[in-house]
């Protein structure tokens, strides 16, 4: 019964997101205290998301601080470069765009942090799409894909709890494990391709008239020959500092043959993805930009910030200090450092409180989910009729049935309960039939492409909820593809007699 009603919990979720029926926040709570009750549990409904929350508590945390870290480097113009270089190369083609979206995201994924990757690669494309009105769900879905991939890292946490699980060096799971997952991340870049071209066919081939161009138009139906603002020499030292503004004549205009329609109009901007007036104003409704002049800039402590952050990225790779505690400091210290006076610092935090409000929520709220599933004894009863399911003559290709199950198992529950859960139990019924648990380990990496986009990852909303992109239509669009990918991993682990 228990995994009958599991089953049906998660699918009763997942539709009633997806169908829009209910926002993500509310079917988090609502349906697993509904179902609590109906397995006869109602009264310890109570426990089980108390647990369930502290054990999310470092995580909301995390991101809190997180988000007000690199909101503030947003700010202060850490950033503008990266968005300048990223606009050089993706020169207003729907494909380059996407493709320059796989790539940001698979870099900045280095850190092991899927919360900083979807900020800072948000925060870099997010204009540019709207700009070029491309589909924001294809930077959502390739960010969150790539970022699967590269989470396998040792430092990422999939690996290490895999090593913690059977008891296993982290460096054994993973370094036999990169040429199926480069396979991978290549299928992560053909992917941004085709949907690159999917773009490009819908939208046409587009040019601007600057390549530096980061502000959506206004009003579309304002005159053509009005100018368009530009992202120039923001983040630079010297003199100044902070650049000055620079129009682009021609606007955007479609590539297909015959004469452009160009257009664009005056737009000024916001210092930060939040509204506050004091660094500039809004274009398009729920649309900010990079202004160039914007107050919040401080051009003469870029490097002091780049210091930062990249000390900060160290430490977390090193695991010197929680990744909670690390965060804290260093908004502490960044708000300190950039802004000394305590007005300031106020109207920062106030700028980015909505984002923070709305993921910590979301983290609240699917600790409830967790704790319901988890308490009542749902997720172990299903991961038990699954792996009962296993016919005998499978047994001795344990590695691949274990790629197989990561990929739905991961989605469905949190890391945590698949690696300390499940993992165990795989590795188990793979010894019987002489499967070491170095293969059952690597194999359970498989499913990680999609994991990212699970409702359980509190990152994820991070993701959807800057790029403005609706949860369901985020899973909608992003499974199938992720999915795919990470049967790609699990198809080169075993051409490469990993698995």
């Amino acid at each position: 019964m228990l995994t009958i009603l599991g089953f049906v919990m998660i699918a009763a979720f997942l539709a009633l997101i997806m169908m829009k029926k209910m926002s993500p926040m509310a079917a988090l709570v609502l349906i697993p205290a509904l179902f609590c009750v109906l397995v006869g549990q109602g009264a310890h409904l109570g426990d089980y998301v108390l647990k369930g929350i502290g054990d999310l508590a470092p995580t909301a945390a995390m991101l809190m601080f997180a988000i007000i870290y690199f909101g503030l480097m947003i700010d202060v113009g850490l950033f503008d470069p990266v968005v300048r270089g990223i606009l050089r190369f993706c020169k207003a083609d729907p494909v380059r765009v996407v493709l320059g979206t796989a790539l940001l995201a698979a870099i900045v994924s280095l850190d092991g942090d899927g919360s900083t990757t979807f900020m800072i690669t948000v925060s870099a494309l997010y204009p540019l799409y709207k700009r070029l009105k491309m589909s924001l769900v294809v930077m959502t879905g390739v960010a969150a894909t790539a970022n699967g991939v590269m989470n396998t890292l040792p430092w990422g946490g999939p690996t290490a709890r895999a090593a913690t699980a059977l008891k296993l060096d982290a460096g054994d799971i993973f370094v036999p494990m990169i040429p199926a997952l480069a396979v991978g991340l290549v299928a992560v870049f053909a992917l941004a391709y085709v949907l690159g071209r999917r773009e490009r066919k819908r939208l046409g081939t587009l040019t601007l008239g600057d390549t530096r161009l980061v502000t959506d138009a206004a009003d579309e139906r304002e005159s053509a020959k009005e100018t368009e603002q530009v992202l120039v020499g923001a983040g630079a030292g010297g003199a100044g500092g902070a650049g000055g503004r620079a129009t682009a004549g021609g606007g955007a205009q479609r590539g297909t043959g015959g004469a452009g329609t160009g257009s664009g109009s005056q737009a000024d901007a916001d210092a930060d993805s939040g509204s506050d007036s004091d660094s500039g104003t809004e274009t398009d409704e729920g649309l900010q930009v990079l202004d160039p002049q914007r107050a919040t800039l401080r051009p003469k402590l870029y490097w002091f910030n780049a210091a930062l952050t990249v000390a900060l990225l160290t430490l977390l790779i090193l695991q010197a200090l929680p990744i909670p505690v690390l965060f804290l400091l260093g908004a502490a210290l960044a708000l300190t450092v950039n802004f000394p006076h305590m007005k300031d610092q106020k109207a920062r935090v106030a700028a980015h409180a909505e984002n923070v409000l709305n993921v910590s929520g979301m983290v609240f709220a699917a600790a409830v989910f967790t704790g319901v599933l988890t308490g009542t004894g749902m997720v172990e009863h299903m991961a038990r009729w699954l792996v009962s399911g296993i016919p005998d003559a499978l047994g001795p290709h344990m590695g691949i049935v274990t790629g197989v199950l990561s990929i739905p198992l991961t989605y469905f529950m949190s890391n945590d309960g698949f690696y300390f859960g499940i993992v165990p139990i795989l590795a188990e019924a793979g010894a019987a039939h002489g499967v070491a648990p170095i293969e059952i380990a690597r194999a359970s990496l498989v499913g990680q492409a999609l994991h990212m986009s699970s409702p359980l990852v509190p990152a994820v909303y991070v993701l959807v909820g800057m790029a403005k992109v609706e949860f369901g239509d985020h899973t909608k669009f992003t499974v199938k593809w992720a999915a795919l990918t990470s049967l790609v991993v699990l198809g080169a682990g075993v051409l490469f007699g990993i698995l």
